[in-house]
């Protein structure tokens, strides 16, 4: 019995590795394929399985450099910040600084007055699922007057001016996206703990988890990628600013796979964040919504995802808790199409 025991424990070792090898195998090759493909377009994936991690990347650091990305190359994760910023609400939610169904007339800071019409209309969830209805910045406008830094000429006055001139919320309970809602939640949260956003984040995510290699207004380092736009020129990474808690944070594959680690481990205070920002709160023909994360069902699975695209950089990240895997793909040119096409393929041929 005692060597048949062990012989079972070894068979189920070398299964356990084989599959591993094999899930990494099969996604360095489509990775690797892609760069074949697009040569020019640099790319740094982190992927867990069972708590094991796993990297492969692609590229330059800058056209000039012969340092190769890898693991812990700098990126800009641009929206997936929002997945941040939401399980920093959650976690305030775990602390009794609030109520996810709380309006958010009790927590904005004074220079906000909201209009009659809109008094204890929108709720904190609704700012974080994207259905409050409130005006968005015109991204459009800013980016003709500064195609590298767009939002820097952003301040708390011009937000103020926005949401104290709307008297109506045209479309409220539907879903349209908002970098003005995830402001807002990175003011509130100041709100509630007395701090700064970025002492926050650092207080809550990036410094319990040891992310070395997550930035927020510093990022002047030697490991950091180039951006560029979908034409190939180079554009510059975004300067933090009031907008930070919507878009603003810089990391790599290693220090995500640390969150998805962490995510992932129902143990931790950030994976009991997570559960409360996966129910849906948002939900409409072509899409279902938590906070801050979309969800997507089939037959077998249920994902959640994050995707993010800067002025020069896409990313996503994807992970299915009842199978225990996460993925992160970062790439240093604006190519909302190639980073969605790479996730499909590796989930349709890899993960499904």
């Amino acid at each position: 019995m005692k060597t048949s025991l062990k012989f079972l424990a070894a068979l189920l070792f070398v299964s356990s590795f084989s599959f591993g090898q094999d899930i990494t195998k099969k996604i360095d090759s489509i990775i690797s394929d892609s760069h074949q493909k697009n040569p020019n377009v640099g790319i740094s994936v982190g992927f867990i399985k069972n708590n094991e991690e796993f990297y492969t990347s692609y590229g330059q650091l800058n056209a000039e450099s012969s340092t190769k990305i890898d693991k812990n190359s700098l990126f800009e994760i641009a929206s997936i910040t929002k997945i941040l910023t939401s399980n920093l609400i959650a976690q305030a939610v775990l602390d009794h600084k609030m109520k996810i169904d709380d309006y958010i007339d009790l927590y904005l800071p004074k220079e906000y007055i909201l209009h009659e019409n809109l008094k204890n209309k929108i709720k904190i969830s609704d700012l974080a699922s994207h259905q409050s209805g409130l005006p968005d910045i015109d991204f459009g406008k800013l980016i003709e007057l500064n195609p590298q830094q767009p939002v820097s000429s952003v301040t708390e006055k011009t937000l103020a001016s926005i949401i104290n001139n709307c008297s109506e919320l045209k479309d409220y309970g539907k879903y349209r996206y908002s970098t003005i809602g995830y402001t807002l939640l990175g003011q509130i949260l100041e709100k509630v703990y007395h701090k700064s956003y970025d002492e926050i984040i650092r207080s809550k995510i990036i410094g319990p988890l040891k992310m070395t290699n997550t930035l927020t207004k510093d990022f002047n380092v030697k490991n950091r990628t180039t951006g560029h736009n979908p034409d190939g020129g180079i554009q510059e990474f975004f300067n933090w600013n009031i907008t930070a808690s919507a878009g603003m944070v810089k990391s790599g594959a290693s220090d995500m796979v640390l969150f998805l680690k962490a995510v992932l481990n129902q143990e931790t205070r950030i994976a009991k964040a997570a559960v409360i920002t996966e129910k849906i709160f948002y939900k409409d023909e072509k899409r279902e919504m938590g906070l801050g994360t979309n969800i997507v069902t089939d037959e077998e699975n249920t994902l959640y995802s994050k995707s993010g695209d800067s002025m020069g950089q896409s990313s996503i990240i994807c992970y299915n808790r009842a199978k225990n895997w996460g993925i992160i793909i970062l790439l240093d040119q604006r190519n909302s199409k190639l980073r969605q096409n790479l996730l499909n393929q590796i989930y349709d041929t890899v993960l499904k």
